[in-house]
């Protein structure tokens, strides 16, 4: 069971390209990287301080455009050490799961998603290595 930190916060936007100009220009993060999910419809943006592990924000567009007036944060991810064996760990729990397998992203990163007590997403992470 070997978690290590917040890996990012996971906030979900009507326009990648206009949030992360906005995070960029007025908070003054520095855009990370940007990719295609391999789902085909979910578009990511990771910006931070560029700090040596640091907690990243995560854009998210693509899973929902109908944002209350307040936005909405998806999720919270923590960093994992092996995702297989958090995997394997969280079926053995009285957890309920979103995902009903790992995914892995183009960059090699991988991660899974179960529910909260109060039903917010939580994800496990693991970097690409």
């Amino acid at each position: 069971m070997a978690r290590r930190k917040i890996e990012h916060v996971g906030i979900m936007v009507k326009d990648i390209d206009t949030s992360a100009a906005f995070y960029q220009e007025i908070v003054g993060l520095t855009l990370k990287g940007k990719l295609d999910h391999t789902n085909g419809v979910i578009k990511l943006a990771f910006l931070g301080f560029n700090q040596s592990d640091e907690t990243e924000l995560e854009l998210i567009q693509g899973y929902n455009d109908n944002l209350p007036q307040e936005g909405k944060v998806h999720h919270v991810a923590f960093t994992v050490d092996d995702i297989h064996e958090e995997w394997e760990r969280i079926h053995q729990l009285p957890v309920r799961l979103i995902d009903q397998e790992i995914t892995t992203l183009p960059n090699g990163a991988q991660y899974f998603f179960f529910y909260g007590p109060d039903g917010e997403w939580i994800e496990f992470f693991q970097p690409a290595r």
